[in-house]
Order: structure tokens, then sequence, then C-alpha cells
């Protein structure tokens, strides 16, 4: 009886002391315990996610990965092996297992190691998120305290699902959701037992155990997981053998990036971190949801590119990026010899070839972008060659794929036409190539570069925005950031001015040389036009239709410099960055495609400016909407809102309109619209939509001698349609291309041109190799096009082919005519009315009061069909 009592108050006090010595190490501990509280509301470090309008994610940004789930949609079969693994008892315990502590500690005492950690999923959970993994008794029960606080604060249920997507899995992968898509490229509901049961088993030791890095010890780790699942009776032993068996099915994935955009992704990025810092946009779990959908996005790019690719290959080939083997001979001053060439070029067998690991192996150390695929060329036939692509793919170039290949020499010159294949390369030349319309063609990485962007004219929501051929090229985003030259594409804003100074579309303007001389410099202007053609007196709605600069000079002078840039200023160019003379009218101001696509929406939208914008919505990781995009919109009223711009200035409107902007994140009633400054008339819009619809298109009779050619006359050829408007632009030398123009619902700006502003685009003389192999097709926008670059050939095509695309399920319907409107017939000539009928005249449109009031007499009309010959060539001659 004495021992028991000895023992017993043996335990008693060592009961005691122990209580006391905990009691103690909290309090002693306590200052340095988190609140845990905030897991109630934690915010998992989540990369930003960038989607397009209907869901296509284009990019991911942030160093941690994490696809955030909620518990529901967690295949059962994970949780199961999680808990089997980790923490069989979880459902039963507080926050710490009794059992696997005693026995971590029976370990220790036996071994002298920290082999086990006993650590339960909150005691993993709470080293996490508060603690490190450092191996010390204060930090084990630091994790202890802090487990018992998330039990008494937290649901199972609720610190099942932070585990979940806390734990770090390797690869920058955190959370089962991001694994899923590093290792396996998919979602977790996708995935099988086997694959369960391997992202089961990394959280032990990630680095180690996952299979990418370590695959036979991830298969160890994996029958560990599933000998658990069976012990526990979670699957059958017919489950166990099959995911047993399973052959490691993993390798590194990135983001599930349906589309790659990465100028419009990298818009947003710098967007989200103006708003949100960089810190927080990278890890705030935010979704963003542009304004441009997939489907445009992608159209845009691909015109973009093929337009590329058009003028360089129409401007000649610049040779092989090196030689693998038969290198081209050259003399001491190094130009080639070409004697030795021409030898080595029709010898029909390979010298020195080199073995396929080897090619494979040089290959990928050749720079290549997107579309290009670099390869070399293993035979040359008589019109073919057999090349070897990075992908170990073997593909033959057949004859129409390289059959545009001469010599480039300048930008204005090009060699022969080639005959055969060894006329442009030679077994073991390293080339690129690439594949278009289905067939694989000889190419290169262009020099030239090309921007397009449209926005949606009745709130500025971006649709497309490409700023180059290749992001990975140049991060340098020309649609936004470049300010160049505009050309003739400043014409509409300059016709438009017109019309508020009392021209109409019928007003006959002198098409003739100007000469004038300027005293302070002692050197005369003389705009000419281009082609240098005048026609003398010609109406407005010709001229602007067939780009006349000295009209366009002409009718500068006519409204006074001042009032014209005062008018240009309203369509949302910065008045600062106009030229204050004359040559402003000729385009000589540099604005960027942004600012030129938005200005022409308001000759789109009825005389409205809208801001460009390019984020729709924010959402949080779940999905719930942060933010909204409240643009403003191109009407007025906008429910009963009444917005009356007439009356104010420029300034004074922009900067209402930046005020409405940067309080349109919680307006009071989220369903009222806010409406856009007015900045023309709807009838000034309309009647410069009009002229513009005549520059793309061909006008007028053949057989009467009445037809005339706008400068886009391509667009209405292809596209097939009259509700298009648009407008050229070309400035001096060709350095910059423009072509802008809409249907009303959508308004584009392409540019072609090189980064080096002193280089001119130059010509393009006539490939007869092209010619033959598709003669209908010569006159299209193809490779074919021969003469001086400017905005129809270079910059049109980008925006025909995006047209194209965008355009093509949406039905027939013209720009609406508005109010005090009315259509009167003209005479062709005088612009005045007349009582005939024929094809001397033809009827327009003006505002009311404007139209003409006086007739034509007998003794006035010129009938072009009695004149000897047009002055334009017929369309099939146009080129």
């Amino acid at each position: 009886m004495k021992y028991i009592k000895y023992l017993i108050l043996f335990i008693i006090v060592s009961t005691l002391v122990g209580s006391i010595a905990l009691v103690g190490i909290y309090f002693y501990i306590k200052p340095d315990l988190p609140s845990v509280t905030v897991l109630k509301d934690v915010r998992l470090q989540t990369p930003m996610r960038i989607y397009t309008h209907d869901g296509k994610l284009i990019s991911q940004y942030g160093v941690k990965r994490r696809i955030p789930v909620k518990l529901e949609e967690v295949p059962q079969e994970l949780i199961n092996a999680v808990i089997a693994t980790e923490d069989s008892r979880f459902y039963d315990h507080y926050g710490i297992d009794p059992i696997g502590i005693m026995r971590a500690a029976f370990n220790l005492a036996i071994t002298g190691e920290k082999q086990q950690g006993a650590s339960t999923l909150s005691m993993q959970l709470a080293r996490g998120f508060f603690l490190t993994r450092e191996k010390t008794y204060i930090r084990k029960i630091k994790e202890i305290f802090i487990a018992l606080h998330m039990e008494q604060e937290l649901s199972k249920q609720e610190i099942l699902e932070l585990y979940l997507n806390k734990v770090e899995l390797g690869h920058r992968a955190f959370g089962f959701g991001a694994a899923a898509q590093v290792y396996y490229g998919k979602p977790l509901s996708k995935l099988n037992l086997a694959q369960l049961a391997t992202l089961a088993g990394l959280p032990q030791a990630p680095s180690v155990l996952n299979p990418i890095s370590r695959p036979e010890r991830s298969i160890e780790r994996r029958r560990i997981v599933l000998l658990r699942m069976l012990d526990e009776k979670l699957i059958t032993r017919a489950q166990f053998d099959e995911a047993a068996n399973q052959p490691v099915s993993s390798r590194k994935h990135g983001a599930e990036i349906a589309l790659d955009a990465p100028y419009l992704a990298d818009l947003i990025y710098n967007e989200m971190i103006e708003i949100y810092g960089k810190e927080e946009a990278e890890t705030g779990g935010y979704q963003v949801y542009a304004t441009a959908s997939s489907h445009l996005q992608a159209a845009a790019q691909d015109a973009v590119v093929r337009n590329v690719h058009d003028y360089d290959e129409r401007h000649g080939y610049r040779g092989p990026v090196q030689y693998l083997w038969n290198a081209p001979l050259t003399k001491e001053d190094g130009t080639p010899d070409s004697e030795t060439q021409a030898q080595q070029k029709s010898s029909a067998k390979t010298r020195d070839a080199w073995d396929t690991d080897s090619i494979i192996s040089a290959l990928k150390q050749v720079t290549s972008y997107t579309p290009l695929i670099p390869a070399v060329v293993l035979e040359v036939h008589e019109q073919a060659i057999t090349v070897l692509d990075r992908d170990e793919q073997k593909r033959v170039i057949e004859w129409a794929g390289m059959d545009w290949a001469r010599e480039y020499i300048t930008d204005s010159r090009q060699g022969n036409e080639p005959e055969k294949a060894a006329d442009i390369v030679s077994e073991g030349a390293v080339i690129h190539i690439r594949e278009q319309d289905g067939q694989w063609r000889l190419s290169q990485i262009p020099d030239v570069s090309g921007a397009l962007i449209a926005i949606d004219p009745k709130n500025g929501a971006v649709q497309a925005v490409v700023g180059g051929y290749s992001f990975y090229q140049s991060q340098f985003n020309r649609a936004t950031q470049a300010k160049r030259q505009v050309g003739s594409n400043i014409k509409p804003f300059v016709y438009s001015a017109a019309l508020e100074h009392g021209y109409t579309l019928a007003s006959v303007i002198n098409d003739a040389p100007i000469n004038q001389w300027n005293a302070a410099t002692g050197v005369a202007w003389r705009p000419e036009n281009s082609p240098a053609e005048y026609d003398g007196p010609i109406r407005m709605r010709k001229a602007l239709g067939k780009s006349k600069n000295v009209v366009s000079v002409r009718l500068l002078r006519g409204v006074g410099l001042d009032a014209t840039v005062k008018h240009l200023a309203r369509f949302g160019f910065n008045e600062r960055e106009i030229p204050r003379d004359e040559t402003v009218s000729l385009g000589s101001g540099s604005h960027s495609p942004l600012e030129m696509v938005r200005a022409m929406s308001v000759i789109a939208n009825g005389g409205f400016l809208v801001k460009p914008y390019f984020i729709d919505n924010i959402q949080d990781e779940f999905g719930e909407v942060l933010w909204q995009a409240k643009p403003v919109w191109a009407c007025n009223p906008c429910n009963d809102a009444v917005a009356d711009a007439e009356e104010k200035d420029i300034e004074t409107l922009l900067a209402e309109q930046l005020n409405q902007d940067q309080a349109l994140a919680m307006p009071d009633d989220e369903d009222a619209k806010q409406p856009a400054p007015q900045v023309i008339s709807a009838q000034n819009a309309f009647l410069v939509s009009e002229m513009m619809r005549t520059g793309v298109r061909a006008n007028g009779s053949w057989n009467n001698k009445t037809y005339w050619l706008g400068t886009g006359w391509r667009a209405r050829n292809i596209l097939q349609r009259e509700d298009i408007a648009g407008k050229t632009g070309t400035t001096n030398d060709s350095r910059d291309t423009w072509f802008s123009g809409f249907h009303h619902t959508l308004v584009a700006t392409a540019w072609l041109g090189f980064d080096d502003m002193n280089r001119k685009l130059g010509r393009a003389t006539r490939n007869q190799n092209l010619i033959n192999r598709d003669p209908e097709r010569f006159n299209w926008i193809g490779n074919a096009m021969i003469g001086s670059e400017d905005g129809a050939k270079a910059a049109g095509p980008a925006w025909i082919r995006f047209m194209q695309v965008a355009l093509n399920e949406v039905p027939y319907s013209p720009m609406p005519i508005p109010e005090n409107i009315v259509r009167v017939r003209i005479d062709r000539t005088t612009g005045k009315l007349t009582r005939r009928t024929d094809h001397t005249t033809l009827f327009e449109y003006f505002l009311q009061g404007t139209e003409p009031t006086s007739y034509i007499r007998e003794d006035e009309i010129i009938d072009p069909a009695e004149l000897d010959s047009p002055n334009e060539p017929e369309p099939e001659e146009v080129f």
C-alpha cells in the first residue's frame, strides 16, 4: 500500500508539474502565437489569371501556381488518400493525435532521431501558414497550440479545404488543384486513382517524391498511399492492383493557355499592377476577364502575322540562317564565290551531312518565333526540298511554298525569279518554315513590324489588340505605344471640319497643284497628290475616296488652321501633338493606332467620343465579381440621362469623361449607362462615313466612263459588302502605312512599317512565278502585288483579313441615317441639282438646308461617255 501511495503521489505531482510547465510554456510563447481567426478570411497566394471575354485563358502571372478548389469539387478518392496517408484519425481528434505523439516519442526514445513528426493535418496546416519546416521542439510546441486554436475556430471541413489548397506539392505548385495541372495538365476531376494517389503522396517530401524529378520514388510513395487506402478499406484489392501497376504518366505542364495573346495580356497585367500593386496583383487570386473575345483576338493575330509575312516575302529572301554543312564559299573580300556555289548547288549528293542528333541539337539553338519552325535542308530536288525540323519531323516543301523566294537585294530591289530549288537553298542550310493554308512554306523572320487594334464603337471595349509580329521578339506594343505619322488617315477628320464650316459632299474643290512660296525659309511648298495626277474640279466625296492631297490642303485653308486643329482635337487627339501648320491636313502628325481607332469610332458611332478599355470585369478566385467596367456609351440620352456636349470645349468634355471613368466602379444605379460626350453631330458623322464608303469600293460605271476607284477598293471586292467604310494612309517615302475602317458595330486600325523610322517600305517588282501559279488572284491582296508600298497594299490586307472573320456572321446593316439628312439628285461634275436621270447624275446626301438650290444648265453638262477614255484603268489592270 505504501508503494501504491507513492506511485499515486508521483502521478499527481507529475501531472501537476506537467500542467504547470505546459501552462508556463504556453504563456511564454503566447506572444509569438498568431491569431488563427485570420484563417476565417484567409486569402491564399493565388496567381492572377487573365481570360478572354468568352473565358479562354490567355495568361497567368505569379510565382506560385495555385488553382483554388472548393471541397465539394475535390474527388472523394483524393480526400480518402490524403486522410489515410497523412492523418487517419483526422475526424476523431481535436487538432493533435495523442496516439501519434506517443508513437513519435517512443521512436525518438529508441532511435534518438526525430524520424516521425506525428503532425496531424491541422498541425501541418498551422506550420504551412504560420511556421517553418525547421525541426525543433519549440516549433512543434507552437504547432500544437496553433492546431488546438484552429480546431476551436474552424470546422473539420474548413480545415481540410484550406489544407488541400495550401500544401506545397513541388514544382511551384501549391494546392492539389495546381498540382493536377502542373503534373498532368488536367483538373482534379479528370484524374484516375493512380494519379490521385501520386499527388496524395507528395506532401511528405514534394521535391524528391514528385513523378517528374524522381519517378521511381514517386511509384514507391504511390504504393504506400494505396496500401494505406487498402488498409482503411477505402479501395478494393482490384483497385489497388490496377492503380499500383499504372505507369508514370506525368510531365511538366504550364498553365492551360487556350489562346496565347501576350500583347493583350501584358496590357491587362500592367493595368492590374497600377490598380493593386505588383505583389497583390500577382498573388491575390484575381481572375481578369478582357473585353476581347478569343475569336476576334485570334483573327487579329493571324491577320497581322500573315500580312507581315506577305510583305516580307514579296520583297525577297534574305537567305538561310546558317549552314551546318556545305556552307557556301566566299572570296577573300567576303563576297560569295558564285562559281563554286553553283557547283555546290548542282551537286546531287550531300557532303559531310550531320547525324540526326547533331542536327536536332543545333536546331534547338536557333532563334524562332511562332509560327516559324527551324529546319535543316536534307535534300534538294528539282522544285522541292526535304527538310528535318526541330521536332524531328521530315517535311517536303513543294515549289508552291518556295517559288516566292527571289533574292532580297534592298527594300526596293529583288533578284530574278528562281527556276529551281537549288537557286534558293543547298543541303545543310538551316532555314525557317511555317504552315499556311495547309501547306508548308519556306519562310524567314520578318524585318518589318505590324499592329492592329479593334474596338466596339458603342462603348470603346477593345475587341482585339496586336502590338507586333511576336511579343517574344519585341514587347514594344506598337498598337498602343508607337506614335507614327498617320498620313492620309487624318483626312476624314479634316473633311469633318469642312462639313462643320459649310462644305457639303457635293462641294467642288480644285484638284490642281499648289505652289506656295515661303519667304521665311526661301523654299516653295509643293504638296503633291500620290500618284501625281490631278483631276481639276472634283466633288468632296470623290476627293476623299481618291485621297487627293491638294484638296485636303485647300479644305484646311477654307476652314482655317486653328479651327481645323480645334476640330481634330474633338476626336480625342492631344491638341499639343497636332502640328500647327498646313501639313497637318496631309497627316504629318504622329499618333498611335489606339488613338486612330478611337477617333474613327466617333464617325462610326454617330459622333460620340468613347474611351477604349481592356478589362470587362475582375473576379476573385472563386468567381465572385469584384469589379465590373462601367464604360461611357455612345448614346444621348442614355436611360433618360442627358449630356449636352455641344456647348462645351473639348478640354471640358475630356475632363468630364475622365471623372466619369474614375467614378464608374461603384455606381448608384448599376444598370444606368453613362453617356459619352458627343463631339460632332450625328449628321456630320454620317456624311463623313458616306465619303469613306466610296473609298473602299469601285464607283460609277465603266461602260459610261464614270468609273473610279477608291484607294481601298480591294476591301469591297473581297468582303463583298456595302456596309463598310475605310481610309488608307501612307506617309512620305512609305515609311508608315495605315488602313482604318469600320462597320458601324466594329472599328479597326491596321499599321505596317519598320521600327526604324528612317527605313522605307520600298517597292516590290513583278514576280512572274506567283502570276503563273494563280493568275486569277493576281489582283488580290497576296504576295503578287507590285509597285510602291502604300496603305492599301501594305496595311489594308491585315484589316481585310481581320474583318473577313469579324463580319462573317454579321448581317448586312448599313449605318443608320440620322434625322435632318436629305437625299437629292445632283450632277456628277458640278454638284448642282439636275433634272436628268442618266449616268451624268447621282443621288447625294446633305444636311437639310445645305443641299444645292440651283440647277445645272444644259450647256454646263459634261458627259463622261463622250470623252476619249475614262480616268481610271479597268479593275483587272489595277495592282
